[in-house]
């Protein structure tokens, strides 16, 4: 190239002046043709043979140069290019003989069959790293007769792990691996070997057991396994957690077979869950079960996935601190059965666990169910890809979902900040375990101490207070109101109920204002902001539930600031695919505006309701949940509404007689719902009896009655104190919304002056 551009440079101002003088000799040709006449035979430029001239002879033999040496140029380079690349390729194709040559001599066993071919496994321990990456990059171009590196991972038990920890990086590693293993790995090593080999056979295993069986072995395993390759792929498979199939490969020889079960034991259970859920619920509680019965009862087929951090199927929360407590049963706290008012037993548990299907059966069911996953909790949601994702970083994708997380039991401050010593002996009553957990420490402990004077309270002061008079258990209930559930009841009725609690064995300190909780000599001393001091053995704390909102800000959902919990609609939605039910639901109510309830019956038709929506329903959430508690064998009320003491209030009393108690309404009534005593004198009514005790004196006064809560002078909530079966009456007098002139006429609908 050099050369021709050089002859170029030296040419090139003959070229130039060649031409020149061509262009001049043809306009001067043409010049001349116009003077000469016509019969004279116009000059014009040689380009004949030699001799024609010597100008025109140097430009024929420039331009023939010019073209024979780009000619040459161009057949030189192609022919070296041409040969460059042969030698290249020829290159590429001896590098796996020396390769593989170089592996059969370090890993060739000293002596092999001449009727068996020699293998060369990839596992045995490399005596340098260069060893270890000079497969790596050659492992595309390998061909299947030689064993592909990853195959001694079926082979080797989970005892050879250890040994040949060096290969094992190499063998997970390389992705590019043939998927025509050798027919030797059907055969199966000597039992012996995989119990306990020696160290020489973990790094070197002998050419018997790479070799090729004889025939009576291939026709040993299933079909399945002797189909072209699929024992060592399946196995493979099932060496790697990321796609384990349990029942691909179970070889005939008992030791193998142990081998695969251990594998699929040590399966990832995320690889058992569902990818996807048509509707999942997030929640394990009464509002998830009433949601996926509704959805079920809507569409026959639909396929309904229940994430819960609780280890139990979804059960009712009422009877932990109402009818467990008064079992005759000695072993209630395994069996978690009762005998309701109307002598029936039943379960807390909505359904047995024949009801559900297992949650790695979903996606296959083909009449779909409902499946419980337990242990599990939701820690992150992505609305916008609808999925969310585990605290094991699993993601389920769902359609739609319904958030039904519920509460979490608030703690005293003082408490929390005392130290662990002090949280040890806390109680935060709320599930089965904490149920179990106390009546465990009731029976082993001398004193209980109970703070809070709400509902929860004060059902498990009585409901303990009983249990001291048969163990001698201490029992201590303080609040900071001036009498129980002084939040909810007129300070008259909660007066008269302190004095009833009392009379169940409990000691109530009112006006309580815990200041500090210490741990000394194993007991627990409770100073109060007055002064007072209560030592204790054991503290429940029964001060409220919080609203678990922990997924709104990963969700994007909005939280109520003054009543808490998640801000819906009236149809109980959150967003287009998102509804929410239960204590973690703020909802607005068409006759009292915004709220939020923590009760049963609210989570029963709330539940209820999100699930007829989510399949399509639309419809609005109007309906007033009651809620229940009893006070000692012989006290009970319903509730409706808003119940605030801070409201004006009407109560309308009537002497109580015996039907007019808990256990009576439920015997007439065939239903369960509220916790009492087991014992038969409690039923009669002290006014039915000669000589009433002085807290029966209180009773005369208030037996029966009805309290109206007052808001604009409208009613808006209503207590059924000893009435019972009456409920309709109180929610249509509220929903109505009227303004009534005379409250005593409204208590006659509800029959209280009956005998």
């Amino acid at each position: 190239m050099l050369k021709c551009r050089t002859v170029w440079r030296k040419l090139a101002p003959l070229a130039k002046c060649s031409s020149t003088l061509c262009r001049q000799n043809v306009r001067r040709t043409g010049l001349n043709n116009g003077r000469t006449p016509v019969s004279v035979p116009a000059g014009r430029m040689s380009t004949g043979p030699v001799g024609g001239g010597g100008d025109n002879l140097k430009y024929a033999l420039l331009v023939g140069a010019v073209s024979a040496g780009g000619l040459i140029y161009a057949v030189v380079t192609m022919k070296s290019d041409q040969s460059r690349y042969q030698k290249r390729m020829e290159e590429l194709s001896t590098r796996p003989q020396k390769t593989s040559t170089t592996e059969q001599t370090q890993s060739e066993p000293p002596a092999v069959p001449e009727d068996q071919p020699a293998v060369t496994p990839l596992i045995e321990e490399p005596s340098s790293p260069v060893d270890i990456e000079a497969p790596k990059e050659e492992t595309a171009p390998e061909t299947t007769d030689t064993p592909p590196a990853d195959e001694p991972v079926v082979e080797g038990s989970p005892e050879e792990a250890p040994a040949a920890s060096a290969a094992v990086p190499v063998v997970e590693e390389e992705p590019l691996v043939s998927s025509e293993p050798p027919p030797s790995e059907l055969s199966e090593p000597p039992p012996t070997e995989l119990s306990e080999p020696p160290p020489t056979e973990l790094s070197e295993p002998p050419p018997s057991e790479l070799s090729e069986p004889p025939p009576s072995e291939l026709s040993e395993p299933p079909p399945s396994e002797l189909s072209e390759p699929p024992p060592v792929v399946e196995s493979v498979v099932l060496a790697e957690p990321e796609a384990a199939e349990p029942p691909a490969a179970e070889p005939p020889e008992p030791q193998p077979e142990v081998l695969v079960e251990s594998v699929v034991d040590s399966t990832p259970v995320s690889l058992k869950l569902p990818s996807h859920a048509p509707y999942l619920l997030i929640g394990g509680g009464t509002a998830s079960f009433a949601a996926a019965r509704s959805i079920r009862a809507r569409d026959p087929g639909a396929k309904v996935l229940i994430v819960t951090d609780e280890p139990d199927l979804p059960y009712m929360r009422p009877p932990l601190s109402k009818e467990l407590w008064f079992s005759d049963d000695p072993a209630v706290t395994d069996t978690l059965r009762f005998k309701q008012w109307n002598g029936k037993e039943r379960s807390i548990y909505f359904q047995p666990p024949s009801f559900y299907i297992r949650p790695e059966d979903l996606e296959g069911a083909e009449n779909g169910g409902v499946a419980v996953l337990n242990n599990k909790k939701v820690v992150y949601m992505d609305v916008r890809g609808n999925k969310v994702k585990l605290d094991d970083d699993t993601e389920i994708s769902y359609d739609k979902c319904l958030i039904a997380t519920g509460g979490i039991p608030r703690n005293l401050q003082v408490i929390e900040r005392a130290g662990e010593d002090v949280m040890k002996k806390t109680t935060l009553f709320r599930k089965i375990e904490d149920f179990k957990s106390l009546d465990k420490v009731s029976r082993n402990v001398k004193s209980v101490t109970i703070i809070g004077g709400g509902f929860l309270g004060s059902e498990l002061a009585c409901a303990l207070g009983r249990r001291s008079t048969e163990s001698g258990l201490e029992v201590i209930q303080m609040f900071p109101e001036k009498g129980n559930m002084g939040k909810v009841l007129p300070e008259y009725l909660s007066n008269w109920t302190t004095e009833k609690v009392k009379t169940e064995g409990v000691k109530v300190l009112t006006e309580a204002l815990v200041k500090s909780v210490n741990c000394k000599d194993d007991k627990l001393e409770i100073t109060l902001k007055d002064g007072r001091v209560v030592t204790t053995d054991h503290i429940v704390a029964a001060v409220g539930l919080e609203p678990n909102v922990d997924l709104a800000k990963s969700a994007g959902l909005e939280v109520d600031s003054d009543f808490g919990g998640y801000r819906v609609n009236a149809e109980l939605q959150a967003r287009s695919n998102i509804w929410v039910a239960g204590d973690a639901a703020c909802f607005y109510d068409i006759r009292l505006g915004r709220r939020r309830v923590e009760h049963h019956d609210h989570a029963v038709v709330s539940g209820r309701l999100a699930g007829e929506n989510m399949t399509g329903a639309s419809k609005p959430y109007w309906h007033q949940s009651m809620f229940w508690s009893d006070l000692g064998p012989d006290v009970g009320y319903e509730a409706i509404g808003i119940v605030d003491s801070s409201l004006p209030t009407v109560g309308v009393f009537a002497k109580a007689t015996a039907k007019d108690t808990p256990k009576a309404a439920t015997e007439k009534s065939g239903t369960g719902i509220r916790s009492e005593s087991e014992t038969e004198d409690t039923a009669v009514s002290p006014v039915a009896s000669g000589t009433p005790s002085p807290a029966a004196e209180h009773k005369d006064d208030f037996g029966k009655g009805v309290i109206f809560y007052l808001r604009d002078k409208v009613v808006v909530g209503i207590i059924l104190w000893n009435v019972f079966n009456r409920m309709p009456i109180a929610r249509k007098i509220i929903k109505d919304g009227e303004e009534h002139a005379d409250l005593n006429e409204v208590a006659k609908l509800f029959n209280i002056h009956e005998d």
